[in-house]
């Protein structure tokens, strides 16, 4: 990729340190600007502005890694992450967390990763590695470590648990910000919460959350990812509130990062009549400052992080510039795919059709219930059906078994019932399952259960599905959560399975996406991990029948 040392382009240039708008030229050496010269005699259309940043996200649920994210991103304006490595690290540990570091470096692209404050989330599922203090003070010592992680344990922070205090003292030894995560947590324990230290939330999902916990002084990402959409419910926010405000995604997944990045939550936010260098300066000014990130926002002295935009309406992407290099251009990438090794931590064993069997227990199953754009789950009692002694699923009322399964040793599957998939025939598994991904699977019966978890097992990682017809896998052999392949082709890829999996009935806008995050203890209320049922509520194991 060579690039010229010493250029200009010139614009309409978007200043959002001094919130003005004026026509001129940007100058550029070796990376840096160098000076900025208004002109009103310039004619053209073209916006000029720093590039767009997303304020937390796990690359790993991209099914990308970060050099292919960057692939992708790049070309709808993004030219930096604040990323948190806590899925490869719940697998391989600081391995893993170097791993996306080190390859993250070797494109021009701007990775900030966090040190993961919760390996594994909790006590009550199987992870691949822990990280202890130790291992944190290591990471965060690190100037390349920006920040910790979303402390996932709100219930440890909330009850200054010495533990989780402990790691939150690192973070502040380290002056280094510390990210939150307590979905539904208002008042007295936001109050709690927050006077632990923890400054940022991406988990709100009503506007009365967010206004609490920014009420105690936290910033608020508002999220809108693959699964969990809360954009429409917290947008209002930018009125009064835009200087506590940052947009990410928390999770994408391949074929959507193709569509859209940040610059969809800009395009959205400026059609619903917010002024666009507000909603700019919190894609972009909010997380530079929060995080101390070394992006450029066109002052002279600045790393050339900027792109061009056609106008500040559709916000059609035009180039976008990293570091001065020109890394997307006309809705093409200009970064070079990396060849890259696949580091892995995958020992689980094949099931068999007989490892699903359950027991009927009473008449009263507790059944999870999926929600379509959110992470939460509710519980409902329902009666089981019950065939030759088996409690099997029931896709009349779409009542259906979800399984998780070990990858780490061998293990009995935990077996549960889970609603609103509403899969007609087969199953869906994959090994992309937050925080400890473990190997999940939902289907209409205990047959294709089984196939769709072996073939996960046999590639060692990927997201997979069974029906009569057909089997469909997509390696995932990085950590058994990512693929090195070009990132275009396994958007397809995936796309062609996401496509297959609403064939077979699914009605749920992201039915990977929302079976990972099913096993995800530290969002309530029910959730399965491979040791079994757990109530996020009360944040225990609970019984399947009542």
């Amino acid at each position: 990729m060579k690039q010229k040392n010493t250029y200009s382009t010139e614009g309409n240039i978007v200043d959002l340190r001094a919130e003005t708008i004026f026509k001129g030229r940007i100058f550029v050496e070796n990376g840096i600007i160098v000076k900025v010269e208004k002109d009103e005699s310039i004619i053209g259309d073209q916006y000029i502005l720093p590039g767009l940043i997303d304020a937390h996200i796990h690359i790993e649920s991209s099914m990308l890694i970060p050099s292919e994210f960057a692939r992708l991103a790049s070309v709808h304006g993004t030219v930096a992450t604040v990323s948190d490595p806590h899925e490869i690290a719940n697998v391989l540990g600081i391995e893993g967390i170097n791993y996306m570091i080190n390859n993250g470096n070797k494109v021009p692209f701007k990775f900030y990763f966090g040190a993961s404050s919760c390996v594994p989330a909790t006590p009550f599922e199987t992870a691949g590695f822990e990280l202890g203090l130790n291992e944190l003070d290591q990471l965060l010592a690190r100037d390349e470590i920006k920040y910790m992680s979303e402390m996932m344990n709100f219930p440890g922070v909330i009850h200054r648990d010495e533990f989780v205090m402990k790691k939150l003292d690192i973070a502040k030894k380290y002056d280094k910000p510390i990210d939150g995560h307590a979905p539904g947590v208002v008042g007295e324990d936001a109050r709690k919460y927050i006077d632990a230290g923890i400054t940022t939330d991406h988990e709100c999902f009503t506007m009365e959350e967010a206004l609490s916990k920014i009420s105690y002084g936290m910033k608020i990402q508002i999220r809108e990812g693959s699964a969990a959409k809360n954009f429409d419910a917290l947008v209002g926010l930018l009125e009064d509130h835009a200087d506590d405000v940052l947009f990410c995604s928390d999770d994408k997944h391949p074929d959507d990062l193709v569509e859209g990045h940040i610059n969809r939550l800009v395009i959205r936010a400026i059609k619903k009549g917010f002024d666009p260098i507000k909603v700019l300066k919190s894609a972009i000014i909010n997380p530079i400052e929060h995080y101390k990130l070394d992006v450029g926002t066109l002052q002279v002295g600045d790393p050339a992080d900027m792109i061009m935009v056609d106008n500040l309406t559709d916000f059609n992407v035009v180039e976008t510039y990293a570091d001065g290099i020109l890394i997307a251009k006309n809705g093409k990438t200009l970064i070079d795919s990396v060849n890259e090794s696949a580091p892995n931590n995958f020992q689980a064993l094949p099931l068999k059709e007989s490892d699903m069997v359950v027991k009927p227990e009473s008449n009263c199953l507790r059944v999870m219930e999926a929600l379509d754009g959110q992470l939460i789950t509710t519980e409902e009692c329902v009666s089981p059906k019950v065939v030759n002694g088996n409690v099997v699923s029931d896709p009349e009322r779409d009542i259906l078994k979800i399984v998780v399964l070990n990858r780490y040793k061998k293990a009995a599957p935990a077996i549960a019932f889970i609603r609103n998939f509403n899969l007609k025939e087969g199953a869906i598994a994959s090994s992309v399952a937050h925080d400890s991904h473990n190997i999940v699977a939902v289907g209409v019966d205990d047959a294709d259960i089984a196939k769709a978890i072996n073939l996960v097992i046999k590639e060692k990682g990927g997201v997979s599905l069974v029906s009569s017809s057909k089997e469909m896998i997509l390696p995932l052999p990085v950590a058994g959560l990512m693929s090195a392949e070009d990132g275009y082709l396994v958007a397809e890829k995936y796309h062609e399975i996401d496509h297959a999996a609403h064939a077979l009935g699914s009605t749920l806008r992201a039915p990977f996406m929302t079976l990972s995050f099913m096993a995800l203890l530290v969002i309530p209320n029910l959730k399965l991990s491979d040791k079994g049922l757990f109530d996020g509520t009360s944040f225990s194991f609970t019984d399947l029948f009542a």
